[in-house]
């Protein structure tokens, strides 16, 4: 199965947990429907991307990197490359390149989805990134380090944020209530 059957059926089997996610799933399997490429970075102006939020087991501190381009703390995600396979994979390749964490116990079950636009990712051109997101676990004293792509990587308390975007603490909410539940 290729990448792209993968991400559509993935996407079409999901249950959207809110009316917001339902849009997104529409829009994303729309996009996917009308672009054979969509799941590339060459696909422009919109190309889907996966991304991981990384909590610990008790939800009570999430793993986040500065990231260098965006200038931001965000989860870790980023584009599917060749030889990716499935949707989940890519975000848990992401996860462990950009956290360096050896360790992440995955639940291959989407969070959310978000649409976003990026300025950075295509000179010129406003991109938006089709974002499919999963959440994992890891221990806090698990090894972590910095990626080319950060300038800082590390556990914040869910209680203690630092600035983040209204999205990215909606994703920390959601992901800790799936967590606890």
């Amino acid at each position: 199965m290729s990448l792209h059957c993968d991400a559509r059926a993935l996407l079409s089997g999901w249950t959207p947990p809110s009316a917001r996610d339902a849009e997104l799933r529409e829009r994303f399997l729309a996009h996917l429907d009308t672009h054979p490429t969509g799941m590339t970075r060459d696909c422009l102006p919109d190309h889907l991307t996966a991304g991981t939020i990384v909590l610990t087991p008790a939800a009570d501190a999430v793993l986040l990197n500065h990231h260098r381009k965006a200038g931001g703390w965000f989860a870790f995600g980023g584009h599917c490359e060749p030889g990716d396979t499935t949707v989940a994979g890519v975000a848990l390749r992401e996860a462990h390149e950009e956290s360096g964490l050896t360790a992440l116990d995955f639940d291959p079950v989407p969070l959310d989805l978000d649409e976003h636009a990026v300025e950075f990712c295509s000179p010129g051109t406003t991109v938006h990134h089709l974002d499919v997101r999963f959440v994992a676990t890891a221990e806090r004293d698990a090894a972590h380090a910095v990626s080319e792509e950060s300038l800082d990587v590390r556990w914040w308390p869910v209680d203690a944020l630092p600035e983040v975007y209204p999205d990215m603490r909606r994703l920390i909410g959601d992901a800790v209530a799936r967590l606890t539940q």
